[in-house]
């Protein structure tokens, strides 16, 4: 949220995705499916794969390995007042990295409102106190 609190956490174990380009596409329509579940009326999508950011962000229609997903985002956009993606480089995205780092190496996922795993809280800590304004 505005103060840098964690609203929720969220990491899943896909087998089937054989591409980080393809696991970043649905990490942002289940970061919007999760929204609307919620009945989140603004979300910021943040991600360190700027070619999925832009093509978030693109209004023509998508026609790479990631077409589909990128269509279900699109369509998911209608349930918003306001969404923005943006793109956040690898460096400065260590708490979606330590969560995608132990979910690998659970094999298991986590679904935690108002908080992240044990192992991810000194991380959420830090990023919340760095949040700008």
């Amino acid at each position: 949220d505005e103060e840098g609190s964690v609203l929720l956490s969220c990491s899943e174990v896909l087998q089937w995705v054989p591409l980080a380009f393809g696991a970043e596409a649905i990490a942002c329509r289940k970061a919007l499916q999760i929204g609307v579940h919620m009945q989140w009326d603004r979300v910021i999508i943040e991600g360190d794969s700027l070619s999925i950011i832009k093509k978030c962000k693109a209004k023509n229609p998508d026609k790479s390995l990631v077409s589909a997903f990128i269509h279900d985002i699109h369509q998911l956009l209608v349930y918003f007042k306001e969404c923005k993606f943006e793109y956040t480089p690898r460096s400065t995205n260590n708490l979606a990295h330590i969560l995608a780092s132990e979910a690998i190496k659970s094999n298991r996922g986590d679904y935690l409102v108002g908080r992240v795993p044990e192992v991810a809280e000194f991380q959420a800590e830090i990023d919340r106190v760095r949040e700008p304004d």
